[in-house]
């Protein structure tokens, strides 16, 4: 199976919350963006392309890891393009959070997709549609600074609207809610 063939039928079997709100607009302008783009998962895709992102999340502690992405400059979830060896959008976020959080034994929170979060992105990509995981992080988890990020860093839950922008908020609000 192809990996936009994975993310049309991930996204066939996400059941947002809001049945009637945004989450199911947007699953439906994902699907509808993969119908009409058979490169929609890649960054060549002039119209935009789905990512996969993953909030690494240590609710033992009440903590999320957060990177203060090198080109952005904000302090978002782990997460990016996907790539060919990636066998799904799973595989995708799981190895994108492990890649730039530089921790191990990251497990995804069962269910499949949290949210998704369509947002602008400078030229070339335009825009990215992204399809956002939450990953456990072990105990004792150790993070190392990846080369596309400016810092890592632990926040406790009430302080990520200090920092983040609403994006990173809801997913952190809709990750908990699943907790």
């Amino acid at each position: 199976m192809s990996l936009h063939d994975d993310a049309v039928l991930v996204l066939k079997g996400y059941a947002p919350g809001d049945a009637h709100g945004d989450q199911a607009e947007l699953r439906q302008a994902y699907l509808d963006h993969l119908a009409r783009h058979d490169d929609g998962m890649w960054k060549a895709c002039g119209a935009g392309h789905l990512t996969a992102s993953a909030l690494v999340i240590d609710p033992e502690r009440g903590k999320v890891l957060l990177t203060l992405h090198r080109k952005l400059r904000m302090w978002l979830q782990m997460g990016g393009h996907c790539e060919p060896q990636d066998v799904g959008l799973e595989a995708a976020a799981l190895r994108e959070a492990t890649e730039e959080s530089g921790i191990t034994g990251l497990t995804l929170l069962p269910g499949g997709p949290v949210r998704l979060d369509r947002h602008p992105i400078p030229s070339p990509c335009n825009w990215h549609l992204d399809v956002q995981y939450a990953a456990l992080a072990p105990a004792g988890a150790a993070e190392r600074i990846s080369e596309e990020s400016l810092e890592l860093r632990w926040f406790g839950y009430e302080d990520v609207p200090g920092v983040a922008d609403t994006s990173v908020v809801r997913l952190l609000e809709a990750t908990r809610s699943r907790l």
